[in-house]
């Protein structure tokens, strides 16, 4: 079977906050791999300190740039969600005015920048949030929990209700 070599891609990842985390560890994982593979992979975010960090991200396997880093990442803690939008608008803003084009834009966790992104009408962009999976997959087990508590729960009463009926009504209690 005849294999197609693919094309090499210009790649942006833009990611909220490039800690050291569950889904920063799949951002850089994604962009590692994606540069196994030959494509140009950068990922902006609004936050990066290099003393915290995945090892990837600072050793130039690609290249990690920070725009609004200044920007506050939450009011008087409080507000933490606002503060992530209006700092990934700020990424997003700056990639499509600074950076040069891209193939594929992958947004994480944030979706508000999507239709910002999207005024670049050459560019293919791409939403991860691995983070709301696993809420849904959480929500999903909750509900299937629930069901089974609950099931479990009405058993438990139809038996109890079963042998009380039989016990006090079916004249058990009165022959003894």
């Amino acid at each position: 079977m005849e294999q197609r070599r693919s094309s090499k891609l210009n790649v942006a990842i833009i990611h909220p906050d490039l800690g050291i985390g569950g889904a920063e560890r799949l951002i850089v994982d994604a962009a590692v791999e994606l540069v196994s593979h030959g494509h140009n992979v950068h990922v902006f975010t609004a936050h990066h300190d290099k003393r915290r960090c995945f090892e990837e991200t600072v050793n130039g396997t690609f290249p990690v740039t920070v725009y609004g880093d200044f920007l506050p990442r939450h009011f008087f803690y409080r507000l933490h969600a606002l503060c992530a939008y209006l700092r990934c608008l700020f990424v997003a803003l700056c990639v499509l005015l600074r950076s040069s084009s891209y193939d594929v834009i992958i947004a994480d966790q944030v979706s508000v920048v999507i239709p910002v992104l999207k005024l670049r009408s050459s560019t293919k962009v791409f939403m991860l949030n691995i983070a709301r999976y696993m809420q849904i997959l959480e929500l999903l087990l909750f509900e299937v929990l629930f069901f089974l508590a609950r099931y479990y729960s009405t058993v438990i009463f139809r038996i109890c209700y079963w042998l009380n009926t039989q016990l006090f009504l079916g004249g058990y209690i009165g022959s003894l």
